[in-house]
């Protein structure tokens, strides 16, 4: 018969309570992302922000700067970023379903958020929480292009026409190409389609050779 195992209920209690203080211990976000924007250094890391994001850092707001102006802190809108705006062309933006606010915030401008992301027009199914949400480039979009920007519809994918070698045949081809002395940095990958051109002289051969098969008409 097994031995039953022993609880041991000040041992648990005392594991729990020390789980409490370490995750009262941890920053908040309103403390984790806090910046100083004379220096552009976080208070509690004393990291500085790199040069190249002071430019939006100054003329741009964080996602719950913009969220804590809102009615139902911006549940059910649509947000986009800025680099998103001009890297691609097709419409990327977040649809806010939830927002977890920082009270101890002092302007409530730190706090989480999830939503259903739609990236390059292809819109996902599952709720997600937003990354990001500190970063100095967000912006909201007008209502009057909500239902432009949720009635794109992307253009299809272009087919395969490339697999990947299987990982012995992929072996091979590069022992291949080093013994060779061949500095080729490219994937080695398989073609699915074979592109071959026919000539007169194709067809003329295939003609002799039905008629050599098949004989000649008496």
């Amino acid at each position: 018969m097994a031995k039953k195992k022993r609880l041991r209920l000040i041992a648990e209690m005392a594991r729990k309570i020390r789980a409490y203080r370490e995750m009262k211990s941890q920053p908040r976000e309103s403390q984790k992302y806090d910046l100083d924007y004379e220096t552009m250094r976080r208070p509690l890391t004393g990291k500085m922000l790199p040069v190249m994001a002071w430019q939006d850092v100054r003329k741009e707001s964080r996602l719950f700067s913009l969220l804590a102006g809102m009615r139902l802190f911006g549940v059910g809108r649509l947000f986009t970023r800025k680099s998103w705006l001009q890297d691609h062309t097709e419409p990327s933006y977040w649809q806010i379903t939830k927002v977890k606010v920082d009270y101890t915030a002092e302007n409530m401008d730190h706090g989480k958020a999830w939503g259903i992301l739609t990236y390059k027009g292809k819109k996902e199914t599952e709720v997600k929480e937003m990354d990001k949400v500190m970063y100095h480039d967000w912006r909201l979009v007008p209502k009057h292009l909500e239902q432009q920007m949720k009635d794109f519809e992307p253009l299809p994918e272009p087919p395969v026409r490339y697999v990947p070698y299987p990982p012995l045949l992929r072996a091979m081809i590069l022992a291949q190409r080093s013994k060779a002395g061949a500095c080729v940095r490219e994937e080695p990958t398989l073609p699915l389609t074979r592109n071959v051109l026919f000539n007169k002289d194709y067809f003329r051969q295939q003609d002799l050779e039905r008629q050599r098969q098949e004989g000649t008409a008496v």
